[in-house]
Parts: C-alpha cells; structure tokens; sequence
C-alpha cells in the first residue's frame, strides 16, 4: 500500500500564490495572564503561589515574556511581581519579565524599585491613549499626552530599564499623532513600541494596514532593526487571533496573548490558540505537551470555567459521536498512521497537546462507533450487542454515558 505524506494529502490554501514568506515569519509572545488577564470583572485574583505555577508553565511552553503585574497599583501587587522576579531567578527560567504602568513616574518608580531589590531586569511598558476619542474623552491633548510620554520614558531609560511605549487604542488613533507620539517615544528612549487593540475594534486588514504603516515610520526615523513593533488584541468582534496573525504576518516581533482569553471585557486573544496557530503556520516550534496544564491552572485560579466547545482545550475538541466523522478517524488509524488520524477530521493535531482523537456514541452514531468503542473500552461485541447500544443511542437526546453503553452491552450478554 503507499503511503502519502502530509504535504501531498493537504493542499494549504494560504500559500496558493507561492507566498513561502509566509512560512518564513517569527514572532515571540508576551503573556499578559497575569495582568491584562487579571482585569476582567469576573476573574479572582489569584496567590502568589499559584502565579508562581502558572509562571512555570509560561516558561516550559517557550513563551518568551510575561506581563507579571501593575506594581504601582499597591502592596499586594508590588509583593507579588517581586516574589514573581525572584522566581526567575532562583530557577533561572528563560521567561523574561516586563510590568505596565501609566505613563507617571509614581507608577514606574515601583518597579524599578523591584529591580533594585530582586536583580531581575523588569521591561517597563508604559501605556497612554492616543485616539481622538480617549483624548475627547479624558480632556487631553496631544501635547498632554507627548508631555507624558516623554518625561516616563526618559524617567524609566534613566533609572536603566528597557521601555515599550504603549500607545493604547493605537487602531483608531490618526496616523499624524501616531507620528508625533511614536516618533516621541523612540527619541525618548523606548526600545519597543506597542500597537494595541484596546476594545476590539479592528480587523485583520486593518491590523496589517497599521503594522505596515508603523515599520514604515520606524524606519524612517532609522531604527527599523532596533525598535521592536509589539501588538496587543481583543477580542470584542472574536477577531482577535485572526488580528494577531495578521499583524505577524506584517511585520510585529512580539504579540500579547493569556490563557484563555481572559482579560477586560470579553478578554484578550487567547495564549493557547495563538501557540497552536503560529506552530501550524511554521512561525513556531514549542513543545506544547503542558498547554492543556497551563489552561486547566489558569482557569482554576481565575475561576474562569473552560466552555466544552473552546478550540484546543475545550472538552468536545477532539470528541466526536457523528458517524461519518468516525468512520473516517478509525479508517486512517487501521493504516497504521497515527498523524492520518489525528488529521483527518481535525485541523489541530490533538497529540500536539497530549490528547487523542475521542469516539463516542450518540443519536448520529453508526455501527463502527460502537464497534470501535467496545474494543477500546474492551468490552465484549458482537451484531446483537452492536444493535442494542445503537438502540439505545438512537432513543437518547445526549451521547450515551459509559454506565448506558454497559448497560445495553451486559443486557445482551446477560440475555435480557
């Protein structure tokens, strides 16, 4: 029998115009878990000892910075990023850290106070809005907000931290204070500049528009290969990982993400989805074995339960009760290739993420559903026990539960 590699059994539409480009794209992620993700009205804050874990995990998924917190909003958040930074080094992770703050001495002052104390370089990412709406709505101008931008990035630059200049709400922002603002923050000192997507509002077109726009102006100013572009969305319109990749595919070095999307509002482009996108795409190569851990950890401490239907993690990713959809997964499996399996029905490979391919039985269920349940669960078969289960089946408005599938087996068995 042949068999035929991946590449000739999947035909990649994003490439039919010879864009190998695209496969040649990198992009480091920032994890904001355990900032931007600790704002949604509806998460709980969790202990230190629990962000220490979940700072683990961030870790041995390759992601290379972690957004560890707001030190200038109090006490428990100033405790909790030093105790985050002597993690990293005692352990000496690879993660590095960065913590926002207003662009106001009084919020950069903490963390260069936990640098101080810790050892641990901590990037400042000093945010300020800069869209005619957020300056209608704040009663700024621009020459407030370039007042503001210069005096925290020249302060955080002085006290010998590296600063990405956040321009918030950049995506409705006009492109002449974006120049003035940007062009600020670069002279000013900032080795990065951040393109955010504040309330959701943009689209992959517009993203790509924008990136392109800014690496144009970086270069202009002459420091295209030395201001690194960061882009930060939400997922207000669910566009969130499609903006993402967009703004990779256009030039951004680094993109925001958190477990679970979890963030104001609605949330933020979720971690785990980009990881496995990036990874399809060729732009990424981590090990993502622990991701289904980093979700679980995430949403036990936030108590933000996982909806079953959640791409990637979610319960029923990679379940399946439809009997054309079986059929086909227990077909590739009987040729022996396991990638044939985990792909035919599936455009995540599910052994990427420590899972398998699941075949239950419900109403839409056929006999190889149940053939192949049985073996799996090694439980005795045979036409007559095959048509009792799918008698069963048929009746429930549900998927059959492994105590119904026994039952209909052993009544069979049993001769009743």
């Amino acid at each position: 029998m042949t068999v035929l590699s991946e590449e000739r059994l999947v035909y990649d539409w994003s490439l039919a115009n010879g864009d190998e480009n695209n496969r040649k794209r990198t992009a480091m992620l920032d994890d904001e878990t355990l900032r931007d993700g600790l704002q949604s009205p509806s998460v709980t804050d969790p202990p230190t000892e629990v962000k220490i874990k979940i700072l683990h995990l961030m870790n041995s998924l390759g992601i290379e910075t972690a957004d560890i917190g707001l030190p200038g909003s109090g006490p428990r958040q100033r405790d909790a990023v030093e105790r985050l930074c002597r993690e990293i080094a005692d352990n000496k992770l690879q993660i590095q850290a960065n913590c926002a703050a207003r662009t106001m001495i009084v919020d950069i002052q903490p963390i260069a106070d936990a640098v101080q104390k810790t050892g641990v370089p901590i990037e400042a990412c000093v945010f300020i809005g800069s869209s005619p709406i957020r300056q209608y709505a704040e009663e700024w101008n621009l020459e407030h907000i370039l007042r503001h931008t210069r005096e925290a990035v020249e302060f955080a630059v002085r006290e010998g931290l590296k600063v990405m200049y956040v321009t918030e709400d950049t995506i409705r922002a006009k492109p002449e204070d974006l120049r003035v603002l940007l062009t600020a923050g670069v002279e000013s000192g900032a080795s990065r500049v951040c393109l955010c997507d504040t309330v959701g509002a943009a689209i992959p077109r517009g993203v790509a528009n924008l990136v392109t726009w800014v690496k144009g102006l970086l270069e202009e100013l002459g420091v295209g290969d030395k201001v690194g572009i960061d882009w930060h969305g939400h997922r207000d319109r669910g566009l969130d990982v499609a903006n993402t990749l967009a703004a990779v595919e256009a030039g951004a070095t680094r993109v925001h993400g958190t477990a679970l999307g979890v963030g104001e509002r609605v949330g933020n482009t979720p971690m785990e989805q980009l990881l496995v996108n990036m990874k399809l795409l060729g732009w990424r190569d981590d090990d993502l074995t622990c991701l289904p851990d980093y979700v679980d950890l995430v949403s036990k401490a936030v108590d933000v339960p996982i909806p079953v239907n959640t791409p990637i993690i979610g319960r029923d990713a990679f379940r399946t009760a439809t009997g054309v959809h079986a059929a086909a997964v227990i077909k590739a499996q009987r040729r022996g290739q396991a990638w044939l399996a985990d792909r035919v029905y599936s455009g995540v490979p599910a052994s990427w993420v420590g899972r398998e391919q699941e075949i239950e039985i419900g109403h839409m269920s056929g006999a190889s559903n149940v053939v192949y349940y049985l073996n799996a669960h090694g439980l005795p078969g045979g036409p007559d026990v095959v048509e009792a289960v799918l008698a069963a089946a048929k009746k429930s408005e549900r998927l059959l539960t492994e105590d119904e599938i026994r039952d209909a087996v052993y009544s069979v068995a049993d001769g009743g």
